[in-house]
């Protein structure tokens, strides 16, 4: 997250944007980043483009974030609303996930 933080403040909004996702897909299991990350793309990704659809695929997602810890995230979701719940784990995360 916190190269995601600088590459905002430095308006490099489409690589924030790709470290946001493989953020998400990192932290999607604990919750507090969960939650945060979510918070990141409402406030900082779709809001700033205006873009509705991913306004409130966001929302439901901050909402949904509390669930996943009971029911469990699918691996490799990047956490964008215009995307499938099920994606492949990118290889150079692999590591990280399935240990």
């Amino acid at each position: 997250m916190k190269t995601t933080q600088e590459l905002y403040h430095k308006h490099s909004d489409e690589l924030c944007v790709q470290h946001l996702e493989r953020a998400h897909i990192l932290g999607q299991h604990h919750d507090i980043t969960h939650v945060r990350n979510h918070y990141w793309m409402y406030k900082k990704v779709a809001l700033k483009k205006r873009d509705l659809r991913e306004i409130a695929g966001q929302i439901v997602r901050m909402i949904m974030s509390a669930g996943s810890l009971v029911f469990g995230a699918p691996l490799g979701n990047s956490g964008r609303a215009r995307i499938s719940p099920i994606m492949p784990i990118p290889k150079d995360l692999q590591g990280f996930l399935c240990e």
